[in-house]
């Protein structure tokens, strides 16, 4: 074995950044790279939109292919290989060679994981059936892609209202599909307030998205190995295509024995320099858990922002730099047709849980001057520490450009400002962009009056 030998486990948005790392710090280092798929370093994020066919063809996903990184990078990247037990004692891993059907233990020197979320699938009959979609990697997002192509189905069924059901809805809307979407919760979008999502459920309404909500699936009706209806406890919905979104949870179950420690959700512990608990092993990216800079707890949230950042604090620190990665505040933003939602910080609900004393407001603004043309709606709530008034979160919804805002709020919130640093930051203005007040200090405003 070579000590100096770099084995990566997964190879998308935070194995690929730390591989790139560290192969433009160390030009002669041996790194070889493990990918149960057939495709590297893609945008995830971007399915929905090739789905819709915003995105006309898939290679525009795929940034750097594995024939480009074992070529110009001299990275040596084998995609379907799944990586199946991890031995942190003798510093090897057990692989299997999906295409030649064969196992073989590869030793390592250092390790980084880096395997990413798997798309949550109930255990009941028909969740493998041909015309069931969990969309998380690209294969999955090609498949669905051809379905529709060949199909020609008519009617959907998304299953969760979170980020991928919105974004899944508008792309089937595109597609010229009537979509039905079923949520357990009273409203879509479990990451808002209750009444900021009330607002997104009746936008959904609007687009003709026909919502089923506090609705759970219980089973599916099957027709030639097909799923032909959604069963709930109140209702049998007839479909051609079922689109799974009820969220994402950590790819650790191969770590079991490995000695490597997990936490929230199973997700695997590391430092701020992402280093597990066992020396010579990183973790980056989705399947990890981060520090919540508001709360100071540690959760489990699969973002590519987060993935591509930690990546690259682990290939630094492979590499032999100092650097860190601090936490995140929970930013999210997403869109449905002319809808926008963004989200940051800490909701209602999690400081009732931390015991934390807050108040709350919400004002609905323009996105531009009220006079200029085209202005449209934009609801803002803030939620900030009732004493001090520090900002603990932020939610937007709206049109044009709306959600964007919530960088200011994500900002506020990484450097501890109150809604009277909110107020006085310097904020451009012009009537075609925001009135003169932008609506994040408009609400601000009306808050602090609460405090």
């Amino acid at each position: 074995m070579q000590n100096n030998r770099l084995v990566i486990v997964g190879g998308d948005a935070a194995g690929m950044s730390a591989a790139s790392k560290v192969r433009r710090e160390q030009p002669d280092r041996e790194i070889v790279v493990f990918e149960k798929s057939q495709y590297t370093s893609y945008s995830a994020c971007g399915i929905p939109y090739f789905i819709s066919e915003t995105v006309k063809e898939v290679e525009e996903l795929i940034v750097r292919s594995p024939e480009e990184f074992r070529e110009k990078y001299h990275i040596d990247v084998r995609t379907m290989h799944l990586v199946l037990e991890v031995d942190t004692d003798k510093k090897r891993i057990r692989v299997l060679d999906k295409e030649k059907k064969e196992e073989s233990w590869e030793e390592y020197g250092q390790l980084l994981i880096a395997t990413g979320g798997t798309a949550f699938c109930p255990d009941i009959e028909g969740h493998d059936a041909e015309n069931v979609f969990g969309i998380s990697t690209l294969k999955s997002g090609i498949n669905l892609e051809n379905y529709i192509e060949w199909e020609s189905p008519k009617t959907a069924v998304i299953i969760g209202g979170g980020y991928i059901g919105l974004e899944m809805a508008e792309a089937l809307l595109m597609r010229g599909l009537k979509v039905a979407l079923v949520n357990r919760g009273p409203q879509v979008m479990n990451t808002l307030d209750p009444d900021m999502g009330e607002i997104v459920s009746e936008a959904m309404r609007n687009l003709g998205v026909t919502l089923y909500l506090e609705e759970e699936l219980v089973s599916f009706e099957m027709n030639n190995k097909r799923v032909s209806a959604v069963v709930t406890k109140k209702q049998s919905i007839p479909t051609d295509i079922v689109v799974l979104g009820m969220g994402t949870s950590p790819n650790t179950k191969f770590l079991k024995g490995s000695k490597i420690a997990l936490g929230a959700k199973d997700a695997i512990k590391a430092d701020a320099h992402m280093q597990t608990n066992i020396k010579d092993v990183w973790a980056a990216g989705d399947c990890t858990e981060t520090l919540n800079l508001v709360s100071k707890q540690h959760i489990y949230i699969a973002m590519g922002t987060l993935a591509n950042k930690t990546g690259l604090v682990a290939g630094s620190n492979i590499a032999g730099e100092n650097l860190m990665f601090p936490g995140g505040v929970g930013t999210a933003v997403c869109k449905i047709c002319k809808y926008e939602v963004a989200r940051t910080g800490l909701l209602e609900k999690d400081l009732k849980k931390l015991g934390i004393d807050y108040v709350s407001a919400v004002i609905v603004s323009k996105t531009r001057a009220h006079y200029y043309p085209n202005a449209k709606n934009i609801t803002v709530k803030l939620i900030a520490e009732k004493n001090s008034g520090r900002l603990l979160g932020g939610q937007i919804i709206g049109e044009e450009d709306a959600a964007k805002r919530i960088d200011v709020l994500a900002t506020a919130l990484t450097h501890n400002l109150t809604l009277q640093n909110i107020i006085d930051l310097d904020l451009s203005y012009a009537p075609p962009f925001s009135p003169v007040w932008d609506p994040v200090q408009t609400a601000a405003r009306k808050l602090i009056n609460e405090i």
